[in-house]
């Protein structure tokens, strides 16, 4: 090898001599995570398993599919009314981007994904009361701690935080809430149902939730630069009803928030799935 061809491997080697003499943490390049996919139907009375492809068991951020055990609560708690009440106005301290600068009601809320108006519920709530109703429902890990040391448990658990749960275990929530076997009252049962927004998907009537979010950095502080997108919900036909949990996650950019791209795909999907 001539001299001029060692010169670089010379170089890096100096560089790893100072680097470990300085106290610098010399951390091996991780892999890339991997993407993942999932698309699960079950029948909603029996739990029968209809349609199961890809990485179903692994836990996720909820996002803003969270917003369906929210909403039970808030009417369990007496917290929401009806489909139109509370109507809260947008206040400048909710920080929260522009489309979201509104006055919001239950209906407005769960169509359009209002992060602020959650928070105002769980405020409303309290700590406490918030961590027994994830408690009682069985819902992911449980976990409504938040950020370690940030103590935002009340208002930030469940966006790329401590609250996680698996599309397995989405589809095992949405039968017991279908099944009325959770511990709130007939009213949160309706109202949820009243303001979970309606799709058409084929001869199928589906109503679910969306969720969107990047991922956080892991316990090694490894750079995730996945994003991930969630449609669950139930859907009925002809005296059919099926529970559902479609959930992806990888680096890919969009046009749109992975959620709503999502959506669309088991949308489109769901006819040719179940038939």
């Amino acid at each position: 090898m001539r001299n001029v061809d060692r010169l670089p491997f010379i170089f890096a080697g100096v560089l790893f001599l100072l680097a470990w003499l300085l106290g610098f943490p010399m951390r091996a390049q991780s892999a890339p995570l991997r993407d993942v996919r999932c698309t699960l139907i079950a029948d909603a009375a029996t739990g029968k398993t209809l349609y199961q492809e890809g990485v179903c068991d692994q836990r996720f951020s909820p996002a803003s599919t969270f917003k369906v055990p929210l909403s039970l609560i808030g009417y369990d708690a007496g917290i929401l009314g009806d489909e139109h009440t509370p109507s809260w106005d947008y206040k400048p301290e909710f920080n929260a981007v522009k489309r979201d600068r509104k006055t919001v009601d239950p209906v407005i809320w769960e169509r359009d994904s209002i992060i602020w108006y959650s928070r105002e519920i769980t405020r409303r709530l309290g700590a406490e009361n918030f961590a027994g109703y994830v408690s009682r429902f069985g819902y992911g890990n449980g976990d409504v701690s938040g950020d370690p040391g940030k103590h935002d448990g009340l208002t930030h658990s469940w966006v790329n935080s401590s609250l996680k749960i698996t599309p397995v275990e989405q589809v095992d929530f949405l039968r017991k809430l279908l099944g009325r076997k959770l511990p709130v009252s007939a009213k949160a049962y309706g109202m949820t149902s009243a303001i979970i927004p309606t799709f058409q998907a084929g001869d199928w009537t589906v109503q679910g939730k969306t969720g969107s979010t990047r991922l956080a950095n892991d316990a090694d502080k490894i750079r995730d630069m996945r994003s991930l997108g969630w449609f669950v919900g139930w859907a009925k036909k002809d005296g059919q009803q099926i529970v559902f949990a479609r959930l992806v996650v990888d680096a890919a950019r969009t046009d749109m928030p992975k959620g709503l791209k999502t959506r669309a795909a088991f949308l489109k999907d769901l006819p040719l799935l179940v038939k």
